[in-house]
């Protein structure tokens, strides 16, 4: 049985949240943006990744400030020291990202509790200068940033294209390209290493190697966000083509979001090895489908319901593995609304990855292409 991931991105606009201005001399130019993910959520408590972009001169060191307004605890953090006094966080660069370029980012997450709400937090210091997403002190003070290029934290692992534009190994580390968002969502315990790559948002891989361990270890796809009602979109499409190994626990799937996270649909194209999806029943031969053989988006599925005690979960498994195909996404999540197992959701994001629970040894999953196109 798994445990999936949450994954409710909020961005922190330019004026209403920020990051990086640094001690640097009075002709520097200095400015930054900052991203604030609440990566996952449970009774008590939650996980987050925090991006900066750099958009001033380089940087060599950081340190980004700020508050929660309800109470909020940071428990435990990766790639970054991040130490809280009362409501207010300080966390540190580690001692291989502290140095950001310019338009380049740095990354890092953490663990945390919270209680009653848990509100994403509105500004952001370095050094106790506020951002305000913009550039001063510079003769460009509109400079728009490039692409985020997070500092790896570790060598660069066999398997990785030497033309790839983005290569990163943090948890949570993310890139945006032609309107797909790439992630290297790692959050399970025992997680091993993991390094994300990118030619473009629609072909990308990741080198990892995982413990054959119980429980999903990560989920590194890409993906877009449509915040739609269902009954508004006429059309949902998307087509994939993927290389995985021939060993391991793992699946090439959708993850789909809805009503702020209260669903999740999962679309599996493929799977190999001690992998199974969430079911309300159980027997000797694992899950118990609630619909068989169902003809939906151009494929037969086998269709399963559950919970994994924050969401709905349902899983449309394919009857046989393909490594690439195209699937009406509508067709699948109507085919819910039809079932009486929804109704009029929102249509949040939709996601496309390979999902790991353990690895035989270091291997490489690829996404040769990859497209989401709707209205």
């Amino acid at each position: 049985m798994r445990s999936r991931t949450l994954v409710i991105g909020v961005v922190v606009a330019a004026g209403a949240a920020g990051a990086v201005a640094v001690a640097l001399p009075a002709s520097a130019a200095a400015g930054c943006r900052v991203g604030y993910q609440i990566s996952s959520q449970w009774p008590g408590g939650f996980g987050a990744n925090v991006t900066l972009t750099n958009l001033g001169d380089p940087i060599s060191s950081w340190t980004v400030v700020w508050s929660y307004a309800s109470g909020q605890t940071v428990t435990q953090a990766w790639n970054a020291t991040v130490t809280q006094s009362g409501s207010t966080v300080t966390a540190k660069n580690a001692g291989y990202n502290g140095s950001v370029g310019t338009g380049a980012s740095a990354s890092f997450g953490f663990n945390g509790s919270w209680t009653g709400t848990n509100p994403v937090p509105t500004s952001f210091t370095l050094n106790g200068v506020s951002c305000t997403g913009t550039v001063t002190n510079s003769p460009t003070p509109t400079r728009t940033p490039a692409s985020p290029t997070p500092t790896p934290t570790s060598g660069t692992p066999g398997g990785v294209p030497s033309d790839a534009a983005w290569v990163a190994t943090g948890a949570w580390d993310q890139w945006t390209n032609n309107g797909y968002t790439v992630i290297n969502d790692v959050w399970g315990g025992g997680a091993g290493p993991q390094t994300i790559w990118a030619r473009t948002g629609m072909n990308w891989g990741v080198v990892a190697e995982h413990p054959r361990t119980s429980g999903v270890k990560s989920y590194p796809h890409t993906g877009k966000t449509l915040n739609r009602n269902l009954s508004t979109l006429s059309s949902v499409r998307s087509t994939f083509n993927v290389s995985v190994p021939g060993d391991g626990d793992w699946e090439t799937a959708y993850d789909i979001w809805a009503n702020n996270n209260a669903y999740e649909v999962m679309i599996w194209t493929n799977q190999h090895g001690a992998v199974g999806p969430i079911a309300e029943s159980y027997d000797s031969n694992g899950a118990v489908p609630n619909a068989r053989n169902v003809s939906a988006g151009g494929h037969t599925w086998n269709v399963y319901r559950g919970s994994n005690g924050a969401n709905a979960v349902f899983s449309f498994v394919r009857t046989a593995n393909t490594n690439s195909g195209t699937v009406d996404v509508l067709a699948v999540l109507n085919w819910l609304r039809t079932n009486g197992w929804w109704g009029d959701v929102t249509v949040g994001q939709v996601q496309f990855g390979f999902e790991l629970s353990g690895t035989a040894g270091r291997s490489n999953f690829v996404c040769n292409s990859f497209t989401l196109d709707y209205s």
